[in-house]
């Protein structure tokens, strides 16, 4: 089943669910596409010469689809690794600058991070060694022999690009595997790979510009291109990397009982001015709608609560403005850090009752309060 929600945005075009895991292209898959095929069809055309120009540019568009192919393959066996660790896989998205794997938790050792990462790598060698075994018993002037020289020769500098040691790269996580080993911290595995990511980006701008400068030789625009697309994706990724370091470094931080906001509980039929004037005189900042036997059945939405105007609230129900409470939206007060955000992330909700282990009411916690802990991070 989909952990994708209905009112989710779909990423693309859902292509099949390969070991349960939905895949899905991207429209911006056809810009690149269409980037590969006008510069593959004067290599196609240059071995093919009796070819026309059409034909060269369908052949290009076929070695495009099978390079996404090779892509899709690669992502496949980190998921693939993923899932037999026990590694829940939201979907694979294939788009502009390549593959994308949504694996929606980190490997809780090194090990693990270090096999996931590499096996994407590994499988891109592998296709390489195969197209290279192939293309030994084809002709290199035919539409085969094309397609496999270029297809095992992209397989290998993927898997060697990919093997470069900065994030967002599998390189990158393997680097951050090593780290994380010795000093027994993911965080600073994270930082590290994001900054050794970072200077990966500049080299691949500088390293260019600088031999051009040295050399006073230029170089082809579509190879300058490719660098600063290349570069300009390893500097977000590793960017990225380093506020989900931020953040996962305030996790442990965040503490239901220490966020909860006071509560009292008052009847559904209650005028909803009342209950927000009994609120403020107990110094409560949440309510709770309680049934005849004070029982908590709903929490009162604040956001419904603000766009309330105060001329109507004397006259409709506190009930009217709260949510109903399901079993997902009551959390245990003692809950902190992980298993505290997980339990968000599994049923997200503006509001949540807190209990005790006894099952009183501790309070209730907003997730705006949560969210601040990790504003400007």
């Amino acid at each position: 089943m989909s952990n994708q929600s209905p009112k989710e945005r779909s990423p693309g075009l859902r292509m099949g669910r390969p070991f349960g895991i939905p895949v899905y292209v991207s429209p911006t898959w056809l810009i690149v596409a269409a980037f590969i095929t006008y510069t593959f069809q004067p290599i196609v055309l240059a071995y093919l010469p009796w070819l026309s120009q059409a034909t060269g540019y369908a052949v290009a568009f076929v070695f495009a689809v099978f390079l996404y192919v090779s892509v899709f393959l690669h992502e496949l066996a980190h998921c693939v690794v993923a899932l037999r660790f026990g590694l829940p896989v939201r979907r694979i998205t294939l788009y502009l600058l390549g593959g994308v794997s949504e694996i929606e938790r980190e490997p809780d050792s090194p090990g693990k991070e270090f096999l996931v990462a590499f096996a994407g790598p590994l499988l891109s060698l592998g296709l390489a060694v195969g197209g290279y075994i192939v293309y030994r018993f084809v002709s290199p002037f035919t539409v085969v022999g094309v397609l496999v020289q270029q297809l095992w020769l992209s397989n290998l500098i993927v898997g060697i690009f990919n093997l470069l040691p900065g994030l967002p790269l599998d390189g990158g996580r393997m680097l951050r595997a090593g780290v994380w080993k010795l000093t027994r911290s993911p965080g600073s595995g994270t930082v590290a790979a994001a900054w050794v990511g970072r200077v990966l980006a500049v080299a691949l701008v500088g390293v260019p510009l600088g031999i051009t400068l040295i050399t006073g030789q230029d170089q082809e625009i579509t190879f300058l291109l490719w660098s600063v697309l290349l570069a300009s994706f390893i500097w977000m990724g590793a960017s990225q990397s380093l506020r989900v370091a931020r953040v996962r470094a305030r996790i442990p931080l965040v503490r239901a009982r220490e966020l909860a906001r006071p509560a009292i509980a008052v009847p559904a039929e209650l005028p909803l001015a009342e209950a927000l004037r009994r609120a403020q005189e107990a110094g409560a900042r949440a309510i709770v709608v309680a049934d005849h036997e004070g029982r908590p059945v709903a929490i009162v939405n604040e956001a419904a609560v603000s766009a309330t105007p105060e001329r109507r609230r004397p006259w409709i129900s506190t009930a009217t403005v709260a949510r109903s409470l399901g079993p997902e939206l009551v959390l245990a007060a003692d809950l902190e850090g992980e298993p505290l955000i997980d339990a968000m992330r599994r049923s997200p909700a503006a509001e949540y009752l807190l209990v005790e282990r006894g099952g009183e009411v501790y309070g209730v916690l907003v997730t705006a309060d949560v969210n601040r802990m990790f504003t400007g991070v």
